[in-house]
């Protein structure tokens, strides 16, 4: 005879925890699905007021002309090759953010007093308007690819390492006594502590300066550009084709999402 293997049963949930479970569902339902009727709502008032002459088309477009041109725009490849060319720009601005100001955080964390005495140059350099540098920038390297990336970099890079040395400056005192007491190096305190303690912040940061290297691309692409979204809009509003203007502004605002929801993404996974 076979003996039959029991599996055990999961365990039951009491009634006021399904029911709150239920409840945060339902909530999450709620606000999913209110976005999605604001949004539309939206769109509807806008193409009854451009269909009914409420609003100027020539000045305010409608969402029936904006999809028509994207649509025409995609079938000759055109405006493809203009938002890979913004994304790469500011792939490679958030990733240099990223990198250079881990590196200058880390070497401040190791030599403090340096840290110390460059930290108010770093926040005048942050309070400064960056668009006030993408002029000097364009004379040092004149037009292209390096000038924009420079300019996506210009507007996060500054913020970016005071916050992260900040942060570092901020570890649990308690730690790095016991890593000392234990006879570890500063090098393995800031590995074992200072550096794992700190990824939410890296995380927050990221979430925060990919949209700023988007930002200082566009300028750079205002002013250096050739091609690019902020290109378009510069070509588009020369040329009175707002059409063209507000639709790089909405795959502007779609690409800002989408990198956003990745990156809450890749937080949620580093919580556990």
């Amino acid at each position: 005879m076979k003996t039959r293997i029991h599996k055990p049963k999961p365990p039951v949930q009491p009634d006021g925890q399904q029911r709150y479970i239920q409840q945060r569902r339902r909530r999450k339902l709620y606000i999913f699905w209110s976005r999605i009727l604001v949004f539309a709502g939206f769109l509807m008032l806008w193409q009854i007021a451009s269909d009914f002459g409420w609003i100027d088309r020539f000045y305010f477009s409608s969402p029936a002309a904006i999809a028509h041109l994207f649509v025409n725009d995609v079938r000759n490849m055109s405006l493809l090759s203009h938002i890979g060319i913004t994304l790469l720009e500011s792939t490679v601005s958030f990733l240099l953010i990223i990198v250079f100001s881990l590196l200058m955080a880390t070497f401040f964390w190791f030599h403090p007093s340096l840290g110390k005495m460059l930290e108010p140059f770093l926040i005048v350099l942050n309070s400064l308007p960056k668009s006030a540098l993408a002029p000097l920038i364009i004379v040092w390297l004149g037009t292209g690819p390096r000038t924009i990336i420079l300019c996506g970099m210009s507007v996060g890079i500054f913020g970016c390492i005071l916050n992260l040395y900040q942060s570092f400056e901020q570890t649990d005192p308690e730690r790095l006594k016991l890593i000392e007491t234990l006879g570890g190096s500063r090098f393995q305190a800031f590995m074992k502590v200072v550096f794992p303690g700190n990824i939410p912040t890296f995380i927050s940061l990221s979430k925060v300066n990919i949209g700023l290297a988007l930002v200082g691309v566009i300028i750079g692409e205002f002013l250096a550009g050739r091609k690019g979204l902020g290109y378009l809009i510069i070509y588009g509003s020369q040329v009175f084709k707002l059409d063209m203007v507000i639709l790089s502004i909405v795959i502007l605002c779609v690409i800002a999402m989408l990198i956003y929801w990745l990156l809450s993404l890749l937080e949620k996974r580093m919580e556990f």
